[in-house]
Formats: C-alpha cells, structure tokens, sequence
C-alpha cells in the first residue's frame, strides 16, 4: 500500500455493507469500512485513491482537536442556566417552525447529551443539546428544523433532506458549521 500511514493508525473494518467508505475517526486513526468481498488490493487502491482527502481531513481533526482541548468545561451552575435559556427559547422556535415543515410533536426536552446536538423520538418527543445555546439562533433554529423533518421521515433520506431544505434552503452550511464545532458539546460532558 502506498499510502503512508506512520503517523495514524489504519484500521480495515469488513462488514455485509454494500459499498467501502473511509472515516476520520480521530487524528490519529483512519478506520475503512468495507463489504467482505472486497479484496485487500481493491481496499489498498480504494484508500491510495482518497489519500489527498484522508490528509486533509486528518489535519482539518487535529485542529479540532486542539480546539476542544482549549474549550473550558462548564460548571454545573453555568450548564444550569444554559438550560433555563434553552427551555425558554428552544420550545418557542419548535413552536414557529413546526407549522412551517407541517407536523406536531410531542414533548420537548434539553438534556446535557454527550453526543448528539438533537434527537427526534418515533412518538415525536424532540431532544435538544443544551450546547445549542452557545451556536448562532441560525443554527439553533436548522438543528429545530432538521428534528422537525424527522416528524415526516425517520431517516436521512433523499426525501427527508428535501424537506429540510425546502425550510432551510442554506441547511449545508450549517450542517458544516455543526461538525466543525461538535467539540462544544465536549465542553458540557
């Protein structure tokens, strides 16, 4: 394999997927998801092929990396009071956007998640991060939207981001700005 991977781990995971995929799982690990019948030439050339995208985003992971280890935790009082914030302000633009995408929902609930900025329940309870409190009301409001969408499809179908995007035409970039500061939940855990 040409690829030089003396500075991360490569770590080949088989599986009955259908198709190979490559993930940044750290700065220092390349994890390759690939079908079982897939040969080792194939996966070696799938990843000599990707190899300018996995250095990029290797170096693009350690500086988020640096990022998160420079964010402060917070206490428990200011976490808090975050989430007096957030049961204020977070139920009110459920209630704007709801008739927007179409659809009702049951409770809504902040929580301090470790992993997740929000989640939608199949009886339509919606859960939000309370680190959403910290990101631009933009942002807040497409994390809102794309729990709302889950209302009409429980996956991340053509179908469901068609939705999204008919209320949030813009949804990429936040979805962008989303990943690049996923280390601000970190800072709640």
């Amino acid at each position: 394999m040409s690829l030089d991977n003396r500075y991360y781990k490569l770590k080949i995971i088989r599986s009955k997927r259908k198709t190979i995929a490559i993930q940044i799982a750290s700065s220092d690990e390349v994890v390759v998801r690939s079908p079982y019948r897939m040969s080792m030439v194939d996966i070696e050339r799938f990843i000599d092929k990707h190899k300018l995208w996995i250095e990029k985003n290797l170096s693009k992971m350690k500086e988020l990396e640096a990022a998160q280890k420079k964010e402060r935790k917070y206490t428990e009082a200011e976490i808090r009071e975050l989430a007096e914030a957030a049961c204020r302000v977070i139920p009110e633009r459920v209630r704007y956007y709801a008739p927007i995408v179409g659809v009702d929902y049951g409770n809504i609930t902040i929580r301090n998640q470790k992993t997740r900025w929000g989640s939608c329940t199949a009886a339509g309870n919606l859960n939000f991060n309370v680190a959403i409190m910290r990101a631009p009301l933009e942002i807040m409001d497409y994390v809102v939207v794309h729990e709302l969408c889950h209302r009409l499809h429980m996956n991340h179908s053509k179908v469901y981001w068609k939705e999204v995007e008919r209320v949030m035409p813009e949804y990429k970039k936040y979805e962008k700005w989303l990943k690049e500061h996923v280390y601000m939940i970190k800072s709640f855990t």
